[in-house]
C-alpha cells in the first residue's frame, strides 16, 4: 500500500469545471488508487469536492490560468495565494506519504521540488504555455528524471524535453455512461467556453448545416461567449450549461457527434473518450490529443485544423461511423483499471 498526497489544480475548486480535463483525472486517479488499497489525500482549493473522496480544502486566491496569458508572463502569485498555501500545508505533511503529486501546471511547485525531502511526481496537464514554466520545468526534470507524466506524445513533443515524459493517457469510470444507439438530430460541443477552445467554429459549422448544437460547460470568459452570440444570432445553438457526470452522459448520448474545435494542442481531450462511452462519434482537429484518441472513419474524423469547411463534411458523413465501435474503443482503452495500472507502476518507479 502507498501513501499518497494528491495537491490539485490552483485555478478553480475541484467540481467547479474551471480546472479543465485535469479535474476528472483527479477525481477518477484518486477512485481507482483508492479501490487498489492505497492510501490517499486530496488537497484543493476551498469549495472543492469529489464523488466519495475526501478533500482537505486550502484557502486563498486562485492562480490566473496560464493559457489566457502570453508566453512571455513573468511569474507572478497573487495575494495570499492558494497555491502557495497548498504548498506550505504539503511541507508541513509531507512525512506521512510515499509520494506527492502535483496536479498544477504552474511554475512554482517544479521549483520547490528540491526543498522537500519526499518524492514529487509532477502530472502535466497541458503544453508548453510559459518560457519562464519551461525553463524551470527543464532545470527539475534533469535532477529528478522520469517524474514529469503528460497525457500524449503530442503534449510532449511540446516540450524541450519530451523525450523525458512518461506518457500515461487518461480514462473514465465507464460504468458513469450508457450507451445510446439512438441519437437525436443534434450535435454537442463540451468544454471549457474560452477563445483557445474556439468554440465560434463549431458555431460557424451548424450554422451552416442547420443542425442544432448543444453547448456543454463552464462559461470561462463570459466576453469571448457574449462576441459568439453577437456574431451568429441565428445559429441552432442550445447552451446546456456546466452539467453533473449523470446528466451530462445522459444528454451527451443524444447527440449525433461531438465537434472538437480547439486552437491550441489540446493535451488530451476527456471529453472526447466521454463521447466514445456514450457510443457518440468524435469530430476533431487533427491537432494535439484528439488526433491520438480518435479513429478515422471508425469512431470518427479528423480535419484539417481551423477548416470550417472540413469540419461541415464531417458533419455530412458521420451516419457512416457504427457507434458500438465507439463504446468498443472506449471500454478497451480507456478504462479505470487501465489507468491506474499505468499510474501506479510510474508511482512506485519513483518510489
Amino acid at each position: 500500500m502507498l501513501k499518497i498526497l494528491f495537491l490539485s489544480t490552483s485555478v478553480g475548486s475541484l467540481g467547479s469545471g474551471e480546472g479543465g480535463g485535469v479535474e476528472l483525472t483527479v477525481q477518477n486517479l484518486a477512485q481507482e488508487l483508492r479501490r487498489r488499497g492505497h492510501q490517499l489525500e486530496v488537497v484543493a482549493p476551498n469549495g472543492s469536492w469529489l464523488t466519495d473522496i475526501p478533500v482537505t480544502t486550502i484557502e486563498g486566491n486562485l492562480q490566473i490560468p496560464v493559457q489566457t496569458q502570453s508566453r512571455d508572463v513573468p511569474v507572478c502569485l497573487p495575494d495570499n495565494s492558494v497555491l502557495a498555501n497548498m504548498w506550505s500545508y504539503a511541507r508541513q505533511v509531507q512525512h506521512q506519504y510515499d509520494l506527492l503529486v502535483n496536479f498544477a501546471f504552474d511554475w512554482l511547485p517544479f521549483y520547490l521540488t528540491p526543498f522537500f525531502e519526499t518524492p514529487i511526481a509532477h502530472f502535466i496537464s497541458m503544453g508548453s504555455m510559459t518560457k519562464a514554466s519551461d525553463r524551470i520545468m527543464q532545470q527539475i526534470i534533469k535532477q529528478y528524471p522520469g517524474t514529469f507524466g503528460v497525457y500524449t506524445q503530442s503534449q510532449a513533443d511540446t516540450f524541450p524535453f519530451a523525450k523525458e515524459c512518461k506518457i500515461l493517457g487518461s480514462a473514465i469510470d465507464l460504468s458513469l455512461y450508457n450507451f445510446n444507439p439512438n441519437p437525436q438530430a443534434s450535435l454537442a460541443w463540451l468544454g471549457r467556453i474560452a477563445p483557445e477552445k474556439a468554440l465560434e467554429d463549431a458555431v460557424e459549422a451548424v450554422n451552416i448545416t442547420g443542425i442544432p448544437l448543444k453547448i456543454f460547460g463552464r462559461i470561462q470568459n463570459q466576453e469571448y461567449w457574449q462576441e459568439i452570440l453577437t456574431n451568429f444570432p441565428n445559429a441552432p445553438i442550445e447552451y446546456q450549461g456546466f452539467l453533473a457526470t449523470e446528466k451530462l452522459q445522459q444528454e451527451l448520448g443524444k447527440c449525433l457527434a461531438l465537434l472538437m474545435t480547439p486552437r491550441w494542442i489540446e493535451a488530451f481531450g476527456n471529453v472526447a473518450i466521454e463521447a466514445l462511452a456514450c457510443g457518440v462519434p468524435v469530430i476533431a482537429y487533427r491537432r494535439g490529443g484528439p488526433a491520438e484518441i480518435v479513429k478515422q472513419g471508425q469512431t470518427g474524423f479528423l480535419v484539417e485544423p481551423d477548416s470550417v469547411t472540413e469540419l461541415v463534411a464531417a458533419i455530412n458523413k458521420i451516419g457512416q461511423i457504427d457507434r458500438q465501435l465507439c463504446r468498443k474503443q472506449a471500454e478497451a482503452e480507456y478504462s479505470l483499471k487501465a489507468l491506474g495500472d499505468r499510474f501506479e507502476a510510474w508511482f512506485t518507479s519513483l518510489i
